[in-house]
């Protein structure tokens, strides 16, 4: 039996755009009148269709299913449903990274007024990282914009963060320290996502440290004043800063016309 397109799209439950898209891939050849250029389908069409759909429904790429409507052997179906299980699994994957990740997240900022400028002991995961500035002005390296832009992909594990070098925690108190911010990635998140690293990346490693949450104006610098109370919690517990001072942005919040930044600030010990 014959049935234009209208109808044929009707019974399918399909749109006229997706016959002409499957047309278009050779999955369906429907006859044309050669008066008026009207398409007619038959049964058999409907049948091709019908299995052709199938096959995209396990999100086999249409190219694919055009090749396995033409040569679709047990092994060939097999192996192709095999490979787009196999991108599922890792697409559910990343999605459940993604999930926890983003109630890590959410529990954070939901806990940032009782965590703010309370300090506590803690371990510091390993970090690897891009130094993109001195000071607040960004570098420039075209090597480093390959990364940065392979790293901006990562997002929301990726993070921006700040390094203040130990050598720099012996200067003049009164003077603005010397840092650098970049895009950081935690080492074992590097792990799950299959980043790749070259000499452009720095890899800091764990270790204890003295931890606390601030907030600060973004216009403002990170001086020895502005973390006093976690020097004067180090004097208090007997411990002495041993490296580096790290630390990354958890939020940015704009309110009544003031910006302001959210720092976890992590002192080595």
């Amino acid at each position: 039996m014959k049935y234009c397109i209208g109808e044929f799209s009707t019974i399918l439950g399909i749109t006229k755009d997706t016959l002409r898209l499957y047309e278009k891939h050779q999955i369906v050849e429907p006859a044309k009148d050669d008066h008026n250029s009207y398409r007619y389908y038959n049964d058999l069409d409907a049948r091709n269709l019908l299995m052709s759909r199938w096959y995209r429904s396990m999100g086999i790429p249409l190219p694919e299913v055009a090749e396995l409507m033409k040569h679709a052997s047990v092994e060939r179906v097999n192996h192709e449903i095999a490979r787009s299980r196999e991108q599922l699994e890792e697409e559910i994957r990343r999605k459940t990274m993604l999930l926890d990740k983003m109630n890590q997240i959410e529990q954070e900022i939901g806990a940032l007024d009782a965590e703010l400028f309370q300090c506590r002991i803690k371990q510091r995961p390993g970090w690897y990282r891009l130094k993109q500035t001195v000071n607040n002005r960004l570098l420039k390296n075209e090597r480093m914009n390959r990364l940065v832009n392979q790293w901006m992909d990562c997002l929301p594990f990726a993070f921006f963060s700040f390094r203040i070098e130990e050598e720099e925690l012996l200067t003049d108190s009164l003077k603005n320290w010397k840092h650098s911010w970049g895009l950081t990635l935690m080492e074992e998140d590097v792990q799950k996502l299959g980043i790749e690293f070259d000499d452009q990346v720095e890899y800091i490693p764990p270790t204890k440290c003295l931890s606390a949450v601030i907030v600060k104006s973004q216009s403002s610098p990170i001086t020895k004043e502005t973390l006093g109370f976690m020097f004067e919690e180090l004097t208090s517990l007997g411990y002495q800063v041993t490296g580096d001072i790290v630390g990354r942005i958890i939020m940015n919040e704009q309110e009544r016309g003031k910006k302001r930044s959210y720092l976890e600030v992590n002192i080595s010990i």
